[in-house]
């Protein structure tokens, strides 16, 4: 399973590669706008970040472990002079060693969750930024293991403000299955994520979040904190961001991960 993971991850870094070689980029922004706009989530700026996360201790014995690639493309669309919908879709590409049990585990896409977040292109008086939109769970995993087998719907919104260096704010949303496989269990989920990030004058940017979910089903939190510090580089005149993150699980799901994972993401940027 490790190869075939390792065969998507080179797959997927290729194309991505590919993509920004012939992609018509541009520098005429500064590496620092574009590192302040890549600590917005709702930036008007097309990117798209391949972000592979590794957690471990898995199941009841905690010989578990997952490597999961998401493929993040974001989109802005400007809708008018005065507002952006921004389209923000995470593909997981998923594998699993040992889950649910030993000697078991798959490998493949999971479900795509796809946010549109309606924004203004005008800062409050206060010089905040925000959007509201919907957030859609589509079932598209390739295997029974790796998804949900249900079609979700729901309400998400950020809200951030960046003065001077720092980025600080919150994002959330929350899903509802309304459609599926009635033998699976129904989804009522709610995602807080408050973000803040500390942007250097070498274009290096330390971020802290938590990306912390409440299952209403089952009463439980997921509460994993993660560091990450990005830097800005280029290829030529073309601009990468590459990050690296460590997480810690301060609260998990029953047999969830525990302790600490990794992050390493590399995020291509369009204009």
């Amino acid at each position: 399973m490790k190869n075939r993971l390792i065969q998507m991850v080179i797959c997927w870094f290729v194309v991505g590669i590919m993509v920004l070689i012939f992609a018509n980029s541009s520098m005429a922004e500064t590496q620092d706008d574009i590192a302040k706009k890549l600590a917005n989530p709702i930036a008007s700026m097309i990117s798209v970040p391949f972000q592979l996360n590794y957690d471990k201790d898995f199941g009841e014995d905690d010989k578990g472990s997952k490597w999961v690639l998401n493929i993040q493309p974001i989109l802005p669309i400007s809708l008018g002079d005065n507002w952006n919908v921004i389209t923000r879709t995470i593909l997981p590409v998923i594998d699993t060693d040992d889950i649910p049990a030993a000697g078991m585990g798959e490998s493949g896409i999971g479900d795509i969750l796809a946010s549109q977040f309606f924004s203004p292109k005008t800062l409050s008086k206060r010089g905040w930024t925000w959007g509201v939109g919907p957030v859609w769970l589509l079932p598209t995993a390739t295997d029974d293991a790796l998804g949900s087998e249900k079609f979700g719907i729901g309400p998400t919104g950020v809200a951030l403000k960046q003065k001077g260096s720092w980025t600080y704010g919150l994002l959330a949303n929350h899903i509802w299955s309304v459609a599926g496989d009635d033998d699976r269990a129904d989804i009522s989920s709610t995602l807080i994520q408050p973000f803040m990030a500390y942007l250097t004058s070498t274009h290096t940017t330390f971020s802290l979040n938590t990306e912390s979910t409440y299952d209403w089903e089952n009463e439980e939190w997921s509460v994993p904190i993660n560091f990450s510090v990005a830097q800005m580089l280029k290829f030529g005149k073309l601009p990468v961001q590459i990050s690296l993150g460590l997480r810690y699980w301060a609260d998990t799901t029953e047999n969830g991960p525990e302790g600490f994972g990794g992050r390493l993401q590399f995020t291509f940027i369009f204009f």
